[in-house]
């Protein structure tokens, strides 16, 4: 007889639908996996069938194939184990066999039938939605956070057992859970005022965050630069429910269980500068998340920049410019959303006092510390901030805002840039397209003439055209203008070029 359950196995931060096609038919006692599974599936053999008879079950002593379709597709994990054994009972007559019929399954089982929890329920929930499924079995510690997707009804069931009385009619389906509600971060965050002095590093924050932009924060060692950057996250507009959603299928999908609720804040990632390329991008024999993806709809925070290897940059490219990493592996292709702010700090040479008598360093040594960061990396960083060190009456001083007030300014901004942008794919000002520029970003004679003195002095590149006009719009949101001024465009091109540079333009 043969029984099909549906099942969902997990490609990058999504869901693709796998039937799982339960075949038993006479012959000698026999127990195979097809499929293109990998070990994790082929070893369900083990575990499906020590769980069907310590459930209560019978294992039938026949030929029992099992086909995971579609067989091109690599399936991976242990969350097949419940379907399988579904399947089974549903082959073998146990369960009548449209029991399962607009339900999706998903768990690993112990050797005693105990359902454990596993990762990517969310992404596997939508699946089952997506797919215009009704409802999703899921182990009791998933199904809260299954209950997030609308529209399907989710069935949380403890053991194997309970699944079988229900299929059978005997037990009636528990209640599904309520729908996971945000969880606070239990540490504190962060807040701008703890901070002394620094109102140039303060401004580009707050440019940042109002529009999403990358910042690069240069300076000698302990002026506070990974204090400023640290504080970030605090300035940012909350998550609205979507980012939420998929911010928990992301952290979900790489086994982190983020408290079992729904994400709250946005991610902050601050690698150590060791880290590999497959592990800053995601990649790896097996593709997994990497820290880009990691810190979508957040913060990706790169402390001593120069100190990274020269692979690990480059790989950032892409994320930087596309807002996805797409990694190939045996000829299929996962894509992971790494929609973030980078924020990286360096010091100005390896010792960190260039331009100072304290400076030991020799030209070799700043040439060298230069090579470390590659001209195409730089070009895709909009904000290049100088961070000194703050006079003595400014470490006495109160301190200049906190991170509540910077955000109100933010909030504002990142509002007007929602209903300007409304129908279109950018949600910020770093987001828009260059026909989004050209349409939103109007310069008059003068602004154009200062950006054409700009880009024919070799000061800009074309990519850096394009994002001095980004910021120039969100200068303009936050000071409330509907045009882009002239003042607006200056103040880009300062934080783009060094200050010389920009004065001269100008002038």
């Amino acid at each position: 007889m043969l029984a099909t359950v549906i099942a969902f196995t997990l490609r990058g931060v999504d869901s693709l639908r796998v039937c799982v096609e339960v075949d038993i038919r006479p012959g000698l006692p026999t127990f195979s996996i097809v499929g293109l599974g990998d070990q994790a599936v082929r070893e369900a053999r083990e575990r499906v069938r020590a769980a069907l008879q310590n459930a209560g079950f019978e294992f039938p002593q026949r030929r029992v194939v099992v086909n995971l379709a579609p067989a091109y597709v690599r399936k991976v994990g242990a969350g097949f184990d419940l379907a399988i054994a579904c399947g089974i009972l549903a082959a073998g007559g146990q369960v009548p066999p449209g029991a399962l019929d607009g339900f999706a399954v998903h768990g690993e089982l112990s050797l005693g039938g105990e359902l454990r929890p596993g990762r990517g329920t969310l992404a596997i929930a939508e699946g089952a939605a997506r797919h215009g499924l009704r409802g999703l079995i899921a182990p009791v510690p998933n199904a809260a956070e299954a209950a997030l997707v609308d529209g399907l009804d989710v069935f949380p069931a403890s053991d194997l057992g309970e699944v079988g009385r229900v299929l059978r009619g005997e037990q009636a389906m528990p209640e599904p859970p309520p729908p996971l509600g945000a969880v606070p971060d239990p540490d504190e965050q962060p807040d701008l005022s703890d901070v002394r002095g620094h109102p140039g590093p303060i401004r580009a924050l707050t440019i940042a965050a109002a529009g999403g932009h990358n910042l690069l924060l240069s300076g000698p060692p302990g002026t506070g630069k990974t204090l400023l950057a640290r504080r970030l996250p605090s300035v940012l507009p909350a998550l609205t429910r979507s980012e939420a959603i998929e911010v928990t299928r992301i952290h979900s999908v790489a086994g982190r269980d983020n408290g079992g609720g729904l994400a709250a804040s946005r991610p902050f990632r601050a690698p150590h500068h060791t880290i590999s390329a497959p592990g800053l991008v995601g990649g790896g024999t097996v593709p997994t998340l990497g820290e880009a993806g990691l810190a979508h709809h957040g913060v990706l925070f790169l402390d001593e920049l120069s100190e990274f290897s020269r692979t690990s940059l480059e790989a950032l490219r892409q994320p930087l410019e596309d807002g996805r990493v797409v990694v190939v592996r045996g000829q299929q292709a996962a894509v992971y959303p790494t929609r973030f702010v980078l924020v990286a700090a360096t010091n100005p040479c390896p010792c960190g006092h260039a331009g100072t008598p304290r400076c030991r360093c020799t030209d070799a040594d700043h040439a060298r510390h230069r090579r470390r960061l590659s001209g195409p990396l730089l070009d895709r960083i909009d904000l290049l901030v100088d961070v000194q060190r703050p006079p003595a009456e400014a470490l006495a001083a109160p301190p200049l805002t906190d991170s509540a007030a910077v955000r109100g300014f933010v909030e504002e901004a990142r509002e007007r840039q929602r209903r300007r942008l409304a129908g279109t794919s950018a949600g910020s000002n770093a987001e828009m397209t260059a026909a989004l520029v050209r349409r939103h970003v109007v310069l008059d004679d003068a602004g154009t003439a200062l950006l054409r003195r700009a880009y024919e002095a070799g000061r800009l590149s074309a990519r850096g055209h394009h994002r001095v006009l980004k910021v120039a719009r969100t200068i303009a949101d936050l000071a409330g203008a509907d045009a882009v001024a002239g003042d607006h465009l200056q103040a880009a091109l300062g934080w783009r070029l060094e200050e010389e540079h920009a004065d001269a333009l100008a002038a």
